[in-house]
């Protein structure tokens, strides 16, 4: 009789175990992250994806799928950041020719899997500094896509920066709805990513921008973020 207990008291604790996986599995919130290029994940969201690494990571990067310098470098990334992701390759050119919304758009939803997301992160409609177009476009259309009801998601973050008009590089924006500091090792890993990963030099733009902070507005329904994005991206 008393191994008899033995067994079954094993296989519960067994059961039990087996029943806590799944459901911490359940609990486990899937993140889509949709940027314009390959290092805009890291230096907008990279501390944020290191201080919740339990959760499910899924990175869109719109452009330069074909560049045989930048695409390896961000699949390498991808695996520090431990994420999954894709790539894509809208017109990136150095005269930032407007794209179509429907593009845009389009090229979101061709590359972002079709599934509900607990957190949609994406650009700010104003970008994170003076500028690029393809921020801002890629905002819009986020936005769009997920008033529209053609991407399904609980919430929307967007990155919350400001360059004064290019009068210094990149800063979070304290009074945004999510600020953060980043420990310093958190930083360093982030700083690592863009500076030997992405391999930006240690006196140019992306290594000196990248962020000590990250800061995101928050939106907790469609209506609210489509009413700021008539606004034009600015608080009421």
């Amino acid at each position: 009789m008393i191994s008899i207990m033995v067994v079954f008291s094993n296989k519960v604790a067994e059961m039990n175990q087996t029943t806590s996986h799944k459901s911490k599995h359940k609990k486990r919130k899937t993140v889509a992250v949709i940027v314009a290029h390959p290092d805009d994940e890291t230096l907008w969201a990279g501390g944020t994806m290191m201080c919740h690494a339990s959760w499910q990571w899924f990175i869109v990067c719109l452009c330069r799928e074909h560049d045989e310098d930048r695409a390896p470098r961000f699949h390498h990334a991808l695996k520090y950041l431990n994420a999954e992701g894709i790539m894509g390759d809208l017109d990136d050119g150095p005269e930032q020719k407007p794209l179509p919304a429907a593009e845009v758009e389009q090229t979101i939803l061709d590359l972002l899997p079709r599934k509900h997301y607990n957190l949609l992160i994406t650009h700010n409609p104003t970008g994170e500094y003076t500028k690029h177009l393809r921020h801002e476009e890629i905002s819009r259309a986020v936005i769009s896509l997920w008033h529209k009801g053609d991407i399904s998601a609980d919430e929307l973050w967007t990155f919350a920066y400001d360059d004064g008009n290019k009068q210094h590089f990149p800063v979070s924006v304290e009074n945004a709805t999510l600020y953060t500091l980043l420990t310093k090792k958190t930083w360093l890993r982030k700083y690592s990513i863009i500076t030997k990963t992405y391999g930006f030099p240690k006196n140019g733009w992306e290594a000196q921008t990248t962020p000590r902070s990250e800061s995101f507005w928050r939106f907790p329904n469609s209506k609210d973020a489509d009413k700021w994005l008539t606004n034009g991206g600015i608080l009421l």
